[in-house]
């Protein structure tokens, strides 16, 4: 990563657009930026209509500038102003606090921000571009801040883009991606969509929190499906969770199958030969799942394949005891760990 520091005319930043389709050029620089602050909408940054609109810096001309919706300053996001401006590199500008960054990174924010004398006259320090998209940004600013973006959904790609831009400028990934963080909870989302994904993902980053309910996602994932290069981006350790994940849920399901129903005490229509065709019938279908242990098998599954067998037994106190079985095996089936 590589950023390039430099001064700009302020008279000049100060001044944008916060929305292109409706304003011209002319209108857009009538008032400066600080006192336009109410003007401001939670909208993706930068607005799908800016994405690819130029900024030109020229002194002599009118310039269109885009700015952060949520890094703006009049944003209050701290006690104290703006000191810092990052510009990405599809030009949206995004004002942030020095100290806040440099707190938030273990290597001077890839040694952008390290302290230096300065004699910056500019109202708001220097302006620091980024060869970063306003979206992976925008993601990283917000981990740092401690804020949710969710309203601005991002794709996963670009979540995931932004943890790779976090760990260029030594942003700490475990330490925003927690239970507690917004960031968690907004990759945790993808889960159900992009499970093997995120899996991988959290295992490169060592994310246990992140991989445990991920990996529930994964039980009806087949193992034999996994390529070479899904295994080494996974990991030794995290693909051995898996795997173990996947054979102690079908080992599990065996066991739980085994035991057949509990014989009742013999009556005069049903003795204990009678209720061998209980057993027998409760062996076949056990043989049935246990040939096929899937660990993704659902409760409702098991007791619809398994609640016919009564349909085949006369005597009423079987039949009791076969519901009792079917209830008892769909509960331990249901306690059954089912995250790494």
């Amino acid at each position: 990563m590589a950023g390039n520091v430099e001064t700009l005319d302020w008279d000049l930043i100060l001044q944008f657009d916060p929305d292109p389709l409706e304003l011209d050029v002319g209108s857009a620089i009538e008032k400066p930026m600080t006192e336009r602050t109410n003007i401001y909408g939670q909208v993706p940054t930068p607005p799908d209509s800016c994405a690819s609109s130029p900024v030109d810096l020229s002194p002599d001309e009118d310039a269109l500038v885009f700015v952060s919706t949520t890094f703006f300053p009049g944003a209050r996001l701290h006690a104290l102003p703006p000191d810092l401006v990052l510009l990405s590199s599809d030009s949206v500008y995004f004002y942030v606090h020095r100290h806040v960054l440099l707190a938030a990174s273990e290597n001077g924010f890839n040694s952008l921000l390290l302290p230096t004398a300065r004699t910056d006259p500019s109202p708001v320090g220097l302006v620091v571009r980024l060869p970063e998209s306003s979206t992976e940004l925008n993601i990283v600013l917000h981990a740092i801040y401690n804020m949710s973006c969710a309203h601005y959904s991002p794709s996963f790609e670009s979540l995931v883009s932004a943890l790779t831009v976090m760990n260029a400028y030594g942003i700490p990934v475990k330490k925003h991606v927690t239970r507690y963080t917004p960031l968690y909870n907004l990759l945790l989302f993808h889960a159900p969509l992009n499970p093997l994904e995120l899996y991988t993902l959290a295992a490169s980053y060592d994310l246990y929190d992140l991989a445990v309910p991920t990996s529930s996602h994964l039980l009806s994932f087949s193992l034999a499906s996994l390529t070479d290069e899904m295994a080494d981006r996974i990991g030794p350790r995290y693909l051995k969770r898996l795997f173990f994940l996947h054979f102690g849920r079908s080992d599990a399901l065996r066991r739980l199958l085994l035991p057949p129903p509990n014989p009742h005490p013999p009556t005069v229509t049903c003795d204990f030969t009678e209720q061998k065709k209980l057993t027998r019938a409760w062996a076949l279908a056990s043989a049935y799942f246990a040939w096929d242990a899937r660990p993704d098998l659902s409760t409702s599954a098991m007791e619809s394949a398994l609640a016919p067998l009564g349909e085949q037994l006369s005597c009423e106190q079987c039949k009791l005891v076969l519901q009792e079985r079917i209830k008892t095996l769909i509960v331990q089936w249901s306690v059954v760990k089912r995250t790494i």
